[in-house]
């Protein structure tokens, strides 16, 4: 993508106002903690003091709106003490201008790499130090400054009661996350009925695991709904995927597929159903044709064999979500005698087993623990640690060096400028840079925008009205009021409520428009252009590094791989890998590289080695790769099953050819997978004794060998006459690899 382009799209990103889901109810209670704040300030202490005070109540209550899963009080008094530590630190240097810079620049580079530890505590280390630069010049003494200090430290803990006096929609936040991952189940169980192979994005159900992720004291309050579902979701998905895949299920027409869309839409029914209990905190209502299908008892006379298996795992498992949302007993007993049915193909037969929950009732699992505050502080360090080792190769470590160097020259440039109020330079600089070029950009552009349109309108408004201290305290109430509620909307919409914000709250201590504005819009389009320029010139570009993010996920997705296939080698597991640690590596992994394509795009840097085509292609077989080992794992055999001894070999050949794919995809050369095809081949010698355990392992080599195809950018061998080898040359087509026919093996090349 070339600048101009890429200059293009990252502006109009940053112009795009989005519709989203608005909570004005938590919006009027930020914007009444700042009213109690400012009115009390200017009550006891005077404008000058409320102006600090405000900055704190109106920082603490952003800070309870980021994307954390901890309590929000917790969040708002962090923030308003660490805005206090930052001012009065900076009012004890700001006499000495090299004093001072040098503590901006500390406090930059902190902020900086701050990110490490998370986006939450970036972006509030990054506004502590913007909002800095403003405070440090409202006291006139010491005692002053200690005052507005502990004024700002009111000012989070006015917002940390009110979040806790007042509460909006309680554990709302984890609610959502959970229904989320339960309506993503849904859509995905309704997508399979007409597409076996339809994809499923994961990044629900890692969101609803990091909100599951809670500390000691919530884990004493969470309710009960909020309790297991997470991890059925979890086992619920590759349970859905074996059962439509016609590779380990039914073929994909005739009485058994019907049977099979029958089971998936009631499976998405009631998955829904549990969504919206869960997210409105509502009694579960089960449709009554959800259950009549699944209470059908002819199922286990249609499907048969691994079919049969997934629809009786599905039964247990939907039974569970039920009990789990809190349906009544009666109706729980309705899905209670679908896994009875599901489990007896035959008057005859003996109920087989299918879970724990299942006979013995939903046990209550052992929380995720998120650690406390304290405990926060060691891993933040590490994360520093990690970043700072990695020096120029680390994207944060070179944000928190064009941060630094971005703010001191600012602060310069403000100070020697004859335009006065020269911190909104560095200022705007520091609200608007990120670890990544697009963000960092379209950043720019909106807080230009909006300073702009913000600026505007405060303006007009003061020099039509006058408005005097309270009613400047009021229209910078109502200002802040209007961000919290459009903060989700786009950067732009935000931006125009905070600069009217802050041209109302400076006009409440006695700086007319005059004296602020013209120098404000001059400075933050200077602030903007040195942001912009600093990428430029010290970027951290994403393209460049995409191969070492695709070399990750193969190997977190054949750690993946072999723990599954070593389960069947020793079905008791005793000696075998962690197929739920590596799945969520594995995760992770996927989650960076497809974070780092995002990020990639508008990137207007060349490719190095991976195009975009290439990228593409090799995701598709990567994902699917996953999708393989999540369909065997999802007939993982119990622990009493005969082992299977060549499972262990092909465990070791995935793990170790992943790892050497890797290598070479990092180094631009082609992975081969021949470890893996002999180790196969070796199996076949010694006898199959389950077509979808040997039916799984040969489509795991058929998507490593297209990802191969997918990173094989060498032009053909030409022949004699000038045509190009291979049968499908003139098409350009993939040559297509791998079994046709689910018994047998993967076909060799």
């Amino acid at each position: 993508m070339t600048w101009l382009r890429a200059l293009k799209e990252t502006g109009r990103s940053g112009l795009t106002v989005e519709r989203k889901r608005l909570e004005p109810l938590i919006a009027l209670r930020g914007a009444a903690g700042l009213a109690i704040v400012i009115g009390v300030s200017l009550t006891l202490f005077g404008p000058a003091v409320a102006a600090s005070s405000a900055f704190g109540a109106f920082q603490a209550a952003i800070a309870t709106f980021q994307r954390s899963w901890r309590p929000r009080p917790e969040l708002a008094l962090a923030s308003g003490t660490s805005l206090a530590v930052s001012t009065f630190l900076g009012y004890l240097t700001g006499s000495h201008t090299l004093l001072f810079l040098a503590l901006l620049a500390l406090w930059a580079f902190l902020s900086g790499l701050s990110w490490a530890a998370g986006p939450t505590v970036g972006i509030i280390a990054s506004s502590n130090v913007a909002i800095m630069l403003v405070t440090v010049t409202l006291p006139g003494s010491l005692a002053a400054a200690a005052g507005h200090a502990a004024m700002m430290v009111v000012g989070g803990a006015v917002q940390a009661a009110l979040v806790v006096l007042l509460p909006v929609r309680r554990w709302g936040a984890h609610r959502d996350a959970l229904a989320d991952a339960l309506a993503a189940e849904a859509d995905y169980a309704r997508r399979l009925r007409h597409d076996p192979h339809a994809d499923f994005d994961p990044e629900p159900l890692m969101a609803a695991r990091d909100a599951a992720t809670i500390t000691p004291r919530q884990a004493r309050t969470r309710p009960a709904e909020l309790h297991g579902a997470r991890g059925l979701a979890e086992r619920i998905r590759p349970v859905l995927a074996s059962l439509a895949d016609p590779a380990v299920g039914v073929p994909e027409e005739g009485e058994e597929r019907d049977r099979v869309r029958e089971i998936l839409a009631a499976a998405g029914a009631i998955l829904d159903a549990a969504a919206r209990a869960i997210r409105q905190g509502e009694p579960l209502k089960i449709p009554p044709a959800a259950v009549a299908t699944l209470r059908t008892p002819d199922t286990g006379a249609i499907l048969t064999g691994p079919a049969q298996r997934a629809a009786k795992r599905l039964s247990a498992l939907l039974r569970d979500v039920v009990e789990t949302a809190g349906k009544p007993p009666d109706k729980a007993a309705a899905l209670t005698a679908t896994t009875e049915s599901e489990a007896t193909p035959t008057p005859t037969s003996t109920p087989t087993k299918t879970s724990t929950a299942t006979e013995k009732g939903t046990p209550t699992p052992t929380p995720l623990l998120r650690p406390t505050f304290p405990a926060l502080f060691p891993m933040a360090l590490r994360a520093v640690r990690t970043e700072l080792r990695r020096r120029h190769e680390s994207p944060v470590t070179r944000h928190a060096i064009r941060v630094t160097a971005v703010a001191a020259a600012g602060y310069l440039l403000g100070t020697w400028l004859p335009l006065g109020h020269g911190y909104w330079a560095p200022m705007a600089s520091v609200m608007i840079m990120r670890p990544d070029f697009s963000q960092t950009y379209s950043r720019a552009v909106a807080r230009f925008g909006g300073t702009l349109v913000g600026v505007a309108l405060a303006t007009g408004l003061v020099r039509l009205a006058s408005p005097g201290t309270e009613l400047s305290a009021a229209l910078a109430v109502l200002c802040a009021g209007m961000m919290y509620l459009l903060m989700r909307t786009g950067q732009v919409a935000a931006q125009a409520c905070v600069a009217a914000y802050v041209v109302f709250l400076l006009g409440m201590g006695g700086e007319q428009w005059t004296q602020t504005v013209p120098e404000r819009v001059v400075l933050t389009l200077i602030g903007g252009i040195l942001a912009m320029i600093a990428y430029a010139l010290y970027p951290a570009w994403e393209t460049p590094r995409l191969r070492n993010r695709l070399a990750d996920w193969l190997v977190a997705d054949g750690r993946y791989a072999s723990a599954v296939v070593s389960r069947y080698a020793d079905p008791d597991g005793s000696s075998c890998p962690d197929v739920r640690g590596a799945l969520l590596a594995a995760r992770d992994a996927r989650i960076a590289w497809l974070e780092a394509v995002a990020r990639a795009k508008n990137e207007p840097v060349r490719h190095r080695g991976l195009s975009r085509a290439s990228a593409a292609d090799a995701e598709d077989a990567l994902a699917q790769f996953g999708r393989v080992a999540m369909l065997m794992e999802a007939h993982l055999p119990d622990r009493d099953a005969t082992p299977v001894p060549a499972a262990a070999r092909l465990a070791e050949a995935l793990r170790k050819s992943t790892e050497d794919g890797a290598k070479a995809v990092r180094e631009r050369r082609v992975p081969k997978w021949e470890a893996v095809r002999e180790a196969l081949d070796e199996w076949d010698g010694e006898g199959v004794p389950d077509r979808v355990v040997r039916r799984g392992a040969g489509l795991l080599l058929t998507t490593l060998e297209e990802l191969s195809d997918a990173l094989d950018t060498a032009p053909p061998p030409m022949l004699v006459d000038g045509s190009e080898t291979g049968a499908d040359s003139g098409s350009g087509a993939r040559k297509e690899s791998g079994p046709q026919d689910p018994e047998q093996g993967p076909t060799t090349r």
